[in-house]
C-alpha cells in the first residue's frame, strides 16, 4: 500500500501537469518562436568555450589562421578572428534570448488570463450551495495567487527545462567531442542528482498546498473586515481583527519559511555533489592530459564549469513545478465542479404568473434536518401571497426554490401549468424579479444599478419612470450627477432605505409576472415604507407576487397569508380569517408578527 501512494501521487502530479499544458495549445506557434530563442541562445554555450582555446593557442602565436582552407576567410589571423566571434556569438545570443524571453512572456500571460477567465466564468454557473460551503477569500485567492504559481510551472519551468536542458545538451555533445573517456567519468554523478531532485520535489508539492490554503485565509479575513468595516468600528473589533489577520499572515509567513528551508538545504548540497564532481575532473585533466594543448584543456574544462549552473536550475525547476502542480489541482478542483443543473428544455417568451406548489419538501444537501414539509399552494395572477413565521420557519428557503437556486427532489412547483425543472434556467429567471433584504449594489452609477444584466441599455425613460415608481427619484435627483452618480462599493454611499428602494426599482424595470420580496421593506423607515407600500400596490396589477415579511403593514392587504412553522404550513387565509381563528397568526399579530424562536429550538 505504503510502495503503490508515492507512485499514484506521481501519476496524479503528470496527469495534472499534462492537462495544465494543454493550456498552452492556443499559443503554439508562439510557443515555437521561444523554443527556437532558446535552442539559438543553447547553442552558443560550447561556442564561448570554444573561443577559449583559440584565445590561449593564440597567446603563443596571434598570427595564425584560423580558417586556411575558407575562401575569403584564409588570411583571417588569430589576432582578429577571436575578438570578431566573440561579438557575433553575444549578438546571435542575445537574438535568442530575445525571442525566448519575449515569446514565452506572451505565452504566459496569455494563460494567466485564460486560467482566471476559466475560473471567474465558472464561478458564475456554480450552484448556490458551493459559495454557501466555500468562503470568498479562497475562491479569489484562487484567481489572483494560485493562478500565478501554475503559470510558473506552464511556462517558467518549461523555459528553464528547455533553456538550460538544451545547454547541458550541447555542452555535452562538445565535451565527448572534445574528450569521450573524460566526459563519461562526469556522467556518473547524474543518478545521485537524480534521487535528491525526487526526494525534495515530494517536500515541495506538501508545502506548497498548505502555502496556498495559508494565502487564501488571509485574503479571507482581510475581505471580511474590508466589507464589515462599520460592524469592527462599531463593536470594538479592530484589536480582534488585527489578531487574527497577523495570525493568518503568520502562518503563511511560516510555511513559507519552511518551504525556503528545505530549498536552502538542498540546493548548497546538489551544488557540494557537482563541485566535489569538477574537482574529480579537474584531477583526471591534469592526470591524463596526454598531447592536448593548453587551448584544448582550457576549453575542456571551461566547457565543463559551465555545466554545474543548467544542472542546479534543471534540478531547481522541480519546486517551481511542484508548486504549480499544487496550484493546478486547486485550479481544476473548482472547474470540475458540477454546474447548476439545468436539464430543462422549455421557453417561453412570457408567462401569465400562475404559482402552483404541490407537496414540496426540501432538505440541504449535506443535512438531515428538512426545512420544508409538504407546502401546498397556489397563487392567480395578480394575487399576492404572503408567508409569515418566525424565523428560520423556511419562508426564504421557499422564495430561493423558486428561482431554482437550490433544487428540489420532493414535490412539483409550476409556473403556468409547467414544472420549473422543465424550463431553461435563463429562461425561468426571466420570467421572476426578486428583492431581497441584503441588497447588492455594483460600484456602478445609479441608472446602471438599475439596469444591470438583462436590463443594460434601456431606455433613461424607462428607468427613471421605475425608480419613481419605487419611490427612488426623488432622492436620486438630489445626488450630485442624478442618475450618474456613482454609489460606492455595494451602495456604501447610500441608506439602506434608498439602497432597498434602488432594488425593488430594478426588479420593477425588469417587469417580471412573478414577484419575490424577501423581507424587501425591513431597511426602509415608516415613510419609506409607505411610499414603497404604494408603489407596490401599483406594480403588483397583473402580477403574482410573493411577499416574505416581518411588518404587518406590508402584508395585510394580501389575497392569501400563508403562517409557517419548522417547515410547514399550520395556517392560511386572509388577514381578517386569521385573526377571526386566534390561532398561530393571532399571536404573532400580538407580538408584532416576528415572535422570536423559544429558547432551544431547531
Amino acid at each position: 500500500m505504503s510502495d503503490k501512494a508515492p507512485i499514484a501521487g506521481q501519476s496524479s502530479s503528470l496527469k495534472i501537469y499534462f492537462r495544465l499544458l494543454n493550456y498552452v495549445k492556443p499559443y503554439i506557434g508562439i510557443f515555437l518562436l521561444s523554443i527556437i530563442g532558446f535552442i539559438i541562445f543553447a547553442s552558443t554555450q560550447p561556442m564561448l568555450a570554444g573561443i577559449l582555446k583559440y584565445f590561449v593557442d593564440g597567446l603563443g602565436n596571434p598570427e595564425a589562421v584560423l580558417f586556411p582552407n575558407v575562401p575569403y576567410l584564409r588570411d583571417l589571423q588569430l589576432l582578429q578572428a577571436v575578438p570578431l566571434l566573440i561579438v557575433l556569438i553575444a549578438a546571435w545570443q542575445g537574438l535568442g534570448s530575445f525571442l525566448s524571453n519575449y515569446f514565452l512572456a506572451k505565452v504566459s500571460l496569455g494563460l494567466v488570463h485564460d486560467l482566471r477567465v476559466e475560473l471567474f466564468n465558472k464561478l458564475l454557473v456554480l450552484p448556490n450551495r458551493y459559495f454557501d460551503t466555500h468562503n470568498s477569500g479562497h475562491l479569489i485567492s484562487r484567481i489572483t495567487f494560485n493562478v500565478t504559481m501554475v503559470t510558473g510551472a506552464a511556462t517558467d519551468a518549461i523555459k528553464v527545462v528547455i533553456r538550460e536542458g538544451l545547454t547541458v545538451v550541447f555542452l555535452f555533445i562538445y565535451l565527448l567531442w572534445m574528450n569521450w573517456k573524460l566526459t563519461l567519468v562526469m556522467l556518473a554523478i547524474l543518478p545521485l542528482i537524480a534521487v535528491m531532485v525526487s526526494r525534495t520535489s515530494k517536500k515541495f508539492r506538501k508545502q506548497s498546498k498548505k502555502i496556498q490554503v495559508a494565502m487564501g485565509d488571509v485574503t479571507h479575513v482581510a475581505s471580511e473586515t474590508i466589507q464589515g468595516y462599520r460592524v469592527v468600528r462599531s463593536f470594538g473589533g479592530e484589536g480582534y481583527e488585527q489578531e487574527r489577520f497577523a495570525g493568518a499572515s503568520r502562518s503563511n509567513t511560516r510555511k513559507q519559511l519552511t518551504m525556503n528551508k528545505t530549498g536552502s538545504i538542498y540546493t548548497p548540497m546538489l551544488q557540494l555533489v557537482i563541485y566535489s564532481a569538477m574537482a574529480a575532473l579537474m584531477f583526471l585533466v591534469l592526470l591524463l592530459r596526454g598531447e592536448a594543448t593548453p587551448g584544448d584543456l582550457v576549453a575542456y574544462i571551461t566547457a565543463a564549469s559551465l555545466l554545474p549552473k543548467p544542472i542546479r536550475q534543471l534540478s531547481e525547476v522541480s519546486s517551481t513545478i511542484q508548486k504549480g502542480v499544487a496550484g493546478a489541482e486547486s485550479i481544476f478542483e473548482q472547474l470540475d465542479e458540477v454546474p447548476e443543473v439545468d436539464t430543462g428544455s422549455f421557453e417561453r417568451d412570457s408567462v401569465s404568473g400562475h404559482l402552483e406548489v404541490q407537496n414540496l419538501s426540501f432538505t440541504y444537501p449535506g443535512t438531515e434536518r428538512q426545512v420544508l414539509n409538504d407546502i401546498s399552494f397556489s397563487a392567480a395572477p395578480g394575487q399576492m401571497v404572503a408567508l409569515v413565521g418566525r424565523s428560520g420557519s423556511g419562508k426564504s428557503t421557499l422564495a430561493n426554490l423558486l428561482p431554482r437556486f437550490y433544487q428540489h427532489e420532493v414535490g412539483h412547483i409550476l409556473l403556468d401549468g409547467v414544472d420549473i425543472n422543465e424550463y431553461r434556467l435563463r429562461n425561468l429567471r426571466r420570467h421572476i424579479a426578486q428583492v431581497t433584504q441584503s441588497v447588492t449594489l455594483f460600484n456602478d452609477t445609479v441608472a446602471n444599478n438599475i439596469a444591470y444584466g438583462d436590463l443594460a441599455g434601456a431606455p433613461r425613460a424607462d428607468i427613471e419612470a421605475a425608480a419613481a415608481d419605487a419611490y427612488a427619484k426623488e432622492f436620486v435627483d438630489q445626488l450630485p450627477e442624478g442618475f450618474d452618480t456613482q454609489v460606492g462599493e455595494n451602495g456604501v454611499l447610500l441608506s439602506g432605505g434608498q439602497r432597498q428602494r434602488l432594488a425593488i426599482a430594478r426588479a420593477l424595470l425588469k417587469n417580471a409576472p412573478l414577484l419575490i420580496l424577501d423581507e424587501a421593506t425591513s431597511a426602509l423607515d415608516t415613510e419609506s415604507e409607505r411610499y414603497i407600500q404604494a408603489a407596490l400596490d401599483h406594480v403588483m396589477k397583473g402580477r403574482t407576487t410573493i411577499v416574505i415579511a416581518h411588518r404587518l403593514t406590508t402584508i395585510e392587504r394580501a389575497d392569501l397569508i400563508l403562517v409557517m412553522d419548522q417547515g410547514r404550513i399550520v395556517e392560511r387565509g386572509t388577514h381578517r380569517e386569521l385573526l377571526a381563528q386566534n390561532g398561530y397568526y393571532s399571536r404573532l399579530h400580538a407580538m408584532g408578527l416576528d415572535e422570536p424562536a423559544p429558547v432551544g429550538a431547531v
